[in-house]
């Protein structure tokens, strides 16, 4: 694990900028994703400067855990240059449906960078499908967890009950496996081989 790597950079500059909106109700609203400003005011300069601020610390610290343990992965793979255009092109497009969805609604805000986490922990489960991914001390496959994931985002969508992008996170898991995918086409069938070879050796 490099000590400067570009993951370790990215927390800090999340965790920075994070802290000055929390403590700045100007700049938090200067760089949150409002789709009824972008749409009024061409500000599309938010789609990115909302995917570096989260809403309290809470959200800061979880996002950036998360980011911790499976960024260095991806980075690994695929170097520093193709990680930081997955990195920002998944926080861009994973707020393109929320954007086309509300931005006609004034009182619509997003912000953080799930959409950019959740592209980084997909991207780790298409290469690493039958790794261990603990979910409240329940460890299970991260195949597994992916599946529950991207099924629990898209039934929270469309629930639409909270307060949760979850839109974000739905879409940004699917950048994650576009983009390995796409660019290591030979990552999919490797992905079933290893998941099939897993379910063997567990029932052999």
């Amino acid at each position: 694990m490099q000590l400067f790597s570009i993951t370790l950079i990215i927390i800090i500059i999340n965790c920075v900028i994070s802290y000055i909106a929390i403590n700045n109700p100007t700049v938090m609203n200067k760089l949150i994703l409002t789709p009824y400003w972008v749409e009024r005011k061409n500000e599309y300069y938010r789609f990115l400067t909302s995917g570096f601020i989260h809403a309290d610390y809470k959200h800061l610290i979880f996002n950036m855990i998360s980011l911790y343990f499976f960024g260095y992965i991806v980075e690994a793979w695929l170097g520093t240059s193709l990680y930081i255009i997955m990195y920002l092109a998944a926080i861009v497009i994973s707020d393109i449906p929320t954007y086309l969805k509300y931005k006609n609604n004034s009182n619509y805000a997003s912000l953080g960078a799930s959409g950019a986490v959740s592209a980084v922990i997909f991207a780790s489960i298409l290469l690493h499908p039958i790794n261990l991914i603990f979910i409240y001390f329940i460890p299970m496959p991260a195949f597994v967890f992916g599946i529950l994931y991207l099924a629990y985002s898209y039934y929270m969508d469309k629930q639409n009950r909270d307060h949760i992008n979850h839109s974000a996170h739905f879409y940004g898991a699917v950048v994650g496996i576009a983009f390995i995918g796409i660019l290591y086409p030979s990552t999919i069938p490797a992905m079933f081989e290893t998941i099939l070879g897993g379910i063997q050796r567990l029932l052999g």
